[in-house]
């Protein structure tokens, strides 16, 4: 199924329109780009104008530097998208044209974004299909659980710890009794959760 996405960069023949919403909506999320916007099969995890919202509320809740608000979809999304600088920044160039966001220099070559008025007000305007935004992002992120990035994290560590203890040489009864009543342990907590 995933070798029949087929990306068409470039198809309008050189000619770049400024789209309204800063992309092309063609970003694609973790888990293979598993279609989470209205798109259908094409794999988008947000429609035209979704990150734009998203990305501004975001803005509107905590005034942030674009690398923040990378990881604050990433969190939102549960790890099943996380947005690339080469997405974000357009967006927020667009969000401050429009006059929606104001840039402040926070030194080191961070730029500190927050909403302006109009923003605020535009926001207010599209509250339902903002808060429909973020319903969606919160089943994703239920559904993707096994995929968030902590987990992952966490698992590979468990795996890397056991493997270097087991090549490490012969255990002691002691030491593989304390190693399997750790895991036991760790398996009970997890279904308690």
């Amino acid at each position: 199924m995933f070798g029949r996405h087929h990306h068409h960069h470039g198809r309008h023949g050189g000619h770049h329109s400024r789209h309204p919403f800063g992309f092309d909506g063609r970003e694609h999320g973790g888990m293979g780009g598993r279609g989470f916007g209205r798109g259908g099969p094409r794999g988008r995890f947000f429609d035209h104008g979704d990150l734009r919202l998203v990305v501004l509320k975001l803005i509107a809740d905590k005034p942030s530097h674009g690398y923040e608000l990378i990881k604050a979809v990433e969190t939102a999304a549960g790890g099943a998208y996380s947005p690339s600088p080469g997405v974000i920044y357009p967006t927020l160039t667009l969000l401050e044209e429009l006059g929606y966001v104001a840039a402040t220099d926070a030194g080191g070559g961070k730029k500190l974004y927050t909403i302006t008025d109009e923003g605020q007000a535009f926001l207010e305007t599209n509250a339902q299909p903002v808060n429909g935004l973020f319903e969606r992002m919160a089943e994703a992120a239920s559904r993707s659980a096994a995929f968030a990035p902590q987990i992952l994290r966490a698992r590979e560590n468990l795996k890397t710890a056991l493997r270097l203890k087991l090549h490490a040489g012969s255990l002691s009864s002691e030491q593989i009794a304390a190693i399997a009543k750790a895991l036991d342990d760790a398996a009970t907590q997890i279904e308690a959760v």
